[in-house]
């Protein structure tokens, strides 16, 4: 069996990536990577379980002190080096993972690509410009606060974004002199496969970037159980993450855990509504399968009718279709599973009372895993769609007739990732956000992310916070060093 597939015209090698090497799984399985545009088999990718995991973690665990021990300067230059490499592979790397995971092809090509080259600089030059802190006096006692590289470090990636999530994952990770090894997500590996590569061409030694491709559970499960891995990061799902806190906390691993969301987006009655609309309609993006998505649209009652008209209007006039086409705005859901699933909760919010004012059903026409945009109208707060994370292009929509009651309903979730603020008063604006229980809180825009600003959720959107010093003090062992400054000396110099 070959193990490399040719993907748009290009060669992927989908074995994983161990200690500097391509290998096969022990056990020869491999499963089959879908395109979700027409269902198209890409790949055949190699399934990993426990005996990848240990061989990964065991390179990373060699390969450590050498990369620890490795000065900040140089590998800052190795990650420049790999963010050149992602820029000079940039179109190959858009029309590969639109074909695996069908975002966008002009959004892969015009921000994430990019941004992927973007978070290996950022991180390289906040280790050589940024990582410091000015030593402090106690007294007669000099401190110093110093970030020591942790060890082998397991990355655990989403399927809706997974360059864009493992570069967030991976440039803080090795730029803090940790080694890690990577478990993308079984329904958009592709890229993963040539990350590794570029990461090689740079110049990574072998064995501090690994790659171990497979199903959750039979990957994953061992690598978190690992008592040699020393950090955890992992975007997902609740219940995924539940698992994985429960085995980490055998061997007090520190995890890093960004969930899901079901935010809200609230438009007060001094906003400018088309501003709002376009807000509002951009929750659709990538088929709603984004874990900040403001799905839940919460409209103060005194313009929630011409909100509601404009919204119809913007959305009925987005065109669905073929991801690579440059006029389609929304593509398709991820897999078979996905769509069954929004189909599902769209499907009972209908039968308990819910109006679909827009979509509610598949496109068949399009392809099999293609789902209309939806806005549900009708439901009360503990209804099932308005509760729990639908992860498709479905927003419901509340009116709301007081600051307290907007802020009692966008609180009034499990979640806490984001939030969304629309309104024309900045005073306004201040009072209502400092009430709301989010990571992160847009006013007046949506999904603008500084990486020198913490990224994390509340509640069950997650624990731990990423981003700027926060990454590293996530991916590092804190120290702080006290000398004595005038006794004990025998030697100056």
């Amino acid at each position: 069996m070959s193990h490399t597939a040719t993907v748009a015209g290009i060669p992927v090698d989908t074995r994983h990536w161990i200690g500097g090497r391509r290998v096969a799984s022990a056990s020869g399985a491999t499963f089959t990577d879908h395109s979700p545009i027409d269902g198209a088999a890409l790949a055949e990718v190699s399934r990993g379980g426990a005996e990848e995991a240990d061989a990964a973690v065991a390179a990373a665990k060699a390969a450590f002190p050498g990369w620890a021990a490795t000065g900040p300067a140089e590998r800052a230059r190795i990650l420049h080096a790999i963010a050149d490499g992602v820029e000079k592979r940039l179109e190959e790397l858009a029309q590969i993972e639109t074909l695996d995971n069908g975002a966008l092809l002009r959004s892969h090509r015009r921000g994430v690509m990019p941004r992927v080259a973007h978070n290996f600089r950022f991180f390289a030059d906040w280790l050589t410009n940024e990582l410091s802190h000015p030593d402090f006096d106690t007294n007669t006692r000099r401190n110093h606060v110093s970030w020591d590289p942790a060890g082998p470090c397991v990355l655990i990636t989403p399927w809706n974004a997974p360059l864009m999530m493992e570069s967030w994952k991976v440039a803080p990770a090795l730029a803090a002199g940790n080694t890690v090894v990577l478990k993308p997500a079984e329904w958009s590996p592709l890229t993963a496969s040539l990350l590794a590569d570029i990461a090689h061409r740079a110049g990574l030694p072998a064995g501090v970037l690994n790659l171990v491709q497979g199903y959750g559970a039979e990957a994953g499960r061992p690598l978190v159980e690992h008592p040699d891995v020393r950090r955890i990061s992992f975007t997902g799902s609740v219940p995924t993450a539940r698992h994985i806190a429960a085995a980490a906390a055998a061997n007090l691993t520190p995890t890093s855990l960004e969930l899901g969301g079901k935010s809200p987006l609230l438009v007060l009655a001094d906003a400018d509504l088309a501003l709002a609309v376009e807000l509002a309609v951009e929750q659709y993006d990538n088929a709603g399968q984004v874990c900040l998505a403001g799905t839940r649209l919460l409209v103060h009652e005194s313009v929630a009718a011409e909100f509601t008209r404009r919204f119809v209007e913007r959305a009925n006039a987005l065109v669905q279709g073929d991801p690579r086409d440059p006029a389609t705005d929304i593509g398709p859901t991820i897999h078979p599973r996905q769509l069954e699933r929004v189909d599902g909760f769209v499907r009972r919010a209908i039968a308990a009372g819910g109006t679909a004012v827009i979509g509610g059903s598949p496109r068949h026409d399009l392809g099999d895993l293609y789902y209309r945009p939806t806005l549900l109208t009708g439901l009360p707060q503990d209804a099932e769609a308005v509760q729990e994370e639908i992860f498709g292009p479905v927003l419901t929509l509340q009116t709301f007739a007081s600051d307290d009651e907007a802020v009692a309903l966008a609180n009034g979730t499990r979640f806490g990732l984001a939030a969304t603020v629309v309104t024309g008063d900045r005073k306004h604006a201040d009072l209502v956000t400092g009430r709301l229980v989010a990571g992160t809180v847009w006013v007046n825009c949506f999904y603008v992310r500084d990486l020198r600003a913490p990224f994390g959720g509340s509640r069950q959107s997650g624990a731990g916070r990423e981003g700027g010093t926060w990454s590293f003090d996530f991916y590092c062992d804190i120290k702080n060093t006290v000398t004595a400054q005038e006794a004990g000396w025998t030697r100056h110099g």
